[in-house]
């Protein structure tokens, strides 16, 4: 059996979650990325970060599934919030026009400082939030190599 080409972790913190997915976001892996997700608002999550860093690569599959867990968190009373996405992510959240979609669109950031291997990220490590009311849609962003979407 091959080896997946996606690892996801999970670190809770009250009503909060770190979700941070290492690999290759694609057809393949997507249903992980959403049954994770899922799974955060079963067990009571309301506030999901997602740190994207060791990602190498996202489809629109990936995007399909970001775009329904932002959705299904925003119905609950939550938020979700993409932290750091691949370029890939980045260019198919440009061409499509859905960014307005994902709630917390900040301009982009540079790009963040390199870990060596994947390493699960502690709250102390948690990105501080980028706005401070989830409500509403975002405006709209530009291509780059690195930020939050």
């Amino acid at each position: 059996m091959p080896l997946p080409r996606l690892t996801i972790y999970r670190h809770d913190s009250e009503s909060r979650a770190l979700i941070t997915l290492a690999g290759e976001i694609d057809l393949e892996t997507a249903p992980l990325v959403r049954e994770t997700l899922k799974r955060c608002l079963r067990d009571g999550i309301r506030t999901v970060d997602i740190d994207l860093t060791p990602v190498s690569f996202c489809d629109c599959s990936g995007l399909n599934a970001f775009l329904e867990a932002s959705q299904h968190t925003t119905t609950a009373g939550g938020a979700l919030q993409l932290h750091y996405p691949p370029p890939t992510l980045a260019r198919l959240v440009e061409l499509t026009g859905s960014g307005f979609l994902l709630r917390g669109l900040p301009a982009l950031q540079g790009p963040p400082p390199r870990r060596e291997g994947i390493v699960a990220i502690t709250p102390a490590q948690r990105p501080a939030p980028l706005h401070s009311a989830p409500h509403g849609p975002a405006p709209a962003i530009t291509a780059a190599t690195g930020g939050v979407l």
